[in-house]
């Protein structure tokens, strides 16, 4: 992370500031230029609570405290004391976060631990048709967009952060897997940002993002709306809100694929790997192959742990969508984006100049 960042980030469980204790820096090569980045460090928050940095990212999940012990206990001779105070004053919160996330921050990581930076599409789409889809799905252009800050919650391998940044924009991707650990890596652009964060507790001020990005994410949350409804309060007034999800089908095979995947999915990832791999993605070779798909080994797998893997894989109808957004003051709804597995809908905050309705 670079130092400016810390101006922006915010402790997930109070959203207040947080203080930065450096470890060591490093350099690395960003907009064509070397530059200095923060590559090992410790943010503290007011709440007691501990995020660490740790190879240039912000690990600012709430259960970062235990998910880093090791690394925090060799950098504070005090952790085993901060460590008692947390889970005697937040006991019931961390109990949650490690109750809902578990499994599905190894679930993503083990997706995008398949993917190839230089030869694999993501979605189908090479780094244009990223960048093309999303623009549609906001309703923008990458000349609107340029030099605005764009929160990408959720952002996977995060190519399309990256082609982002080269077309003039801010970019934060977060992501609560360490697919995050791979993106910061691969990325060579100065605005492109990436930490590894939770949806429902994102580690970011209120009212400061131009856009809020969300594509085939919440919907693989807990309580889709209730991800929805922490996200919401990062879009700044007259700034987007812009959400991917799937939608029901009345398709035999479909319903059998959500009928199978709620059993398997409740397997450990390794075992679903293996699961999958000797019974769908044969399967799904030789489908794809006669309709004239020609997605690699590795994007399919990609596809079918995408569905099958996560714990929760939510459907959603256009009418139920629409209404969290106009349940949080967003008079300007559009259906920007839609085909036969789900829609993306964009939403307009009301701006602090617009007449209230």
């Amino acid at each position: 992370m670079n130092t400016g960042l810390l101006e922006i980030l915010r402790c997930p469980v109070d959203r207040k500031p947080l203080r930065l204790e450096r470890i060591e820096e490093g350099k690395k090569l960003l907009s064509g230029k070397e530059s200095l980045f923060i590559k090992t460090a410790i943010l503290f928050s007011e709440s007691g609570f501990l995020y660490p940095v740790i190879n240039g990212i912000p690990r600012l999940i709430v259960e970062a405290y235990s998910d880093y012990a090791d690394f925090l206990r060799l950098h504070l001779p005090d952790y085993s004391l901060r460590k008692k105070r947390l889970e005697e004053n937040y006991g019931a919160l961390i109990q949650h976060v490690h109750s809902k996330n578990s499994h599905t921050k190894k679930s993503f990581a083990q997706e995008w631990e398949l993917y190839n930076y230089e030869t694999d599409k993501t979605w189908n789409l090479d780094s244009a048709g990223l960048l093309d889809r999303f623009c549609t799905e906001t309703a923008e252009t990458r000349e609107s967009l340029n030099g605005k800050w764009i929160l990408d919650a959720g952002c996977g391998n995060g190519h399309l952060n990256i082609e982002m940044a080269k077309a003039g924009m801010n970019v934060i991707g977060m992501d609560f897997s360490l697919s995050v650990v791979r993106a910061f890596h691969q990325n060579d652009q100065e605005n492109a940002h990436f930490i590894q964060a939770d949806v429902e507790f994102p580690p970011l001020p209120f009212q400061f993002f131009d856009v809020v990005h969300s594509s085939g994410v919440l919907i693989h949350t807990q309580r889709t709306e209730l991800s929805f409804s922490s996200l919401d309060p990062c879009v700044k007034p007259g700034g987007k809100f812009s959400v991917w999800a799937y939608q029901p089908r009345k398709d035999v095979i479909h319903n059998l694929m959500n009928r199978f995947r709620s059993v398997s999915s409740r397997l450990p990832v390794r075992m679903q790997y293996v699961l999958y791999a000797c019974t769908l993605l044969p399967v799904s070779f030789v489908v794809k192959r006669l309709k004239g798909n020609s997605q690699n080994i590795r994007e399919m797998m990609v596809d079918i742990l995408d569905w099958c893997s996560p714990r929760y894989r939510w459907e959603h109808e256009k009418t139920e969508v629409e209404s969290w957004f106009a349940k949080r003051n967003y008079p300007v709804v559009q259906l920007t984006d839609e085909n036969m597995w789900g829609f993306n809908m964009t939403g307009t905050k009301q701006s602090l100049t617009s007449p209230a309705n």
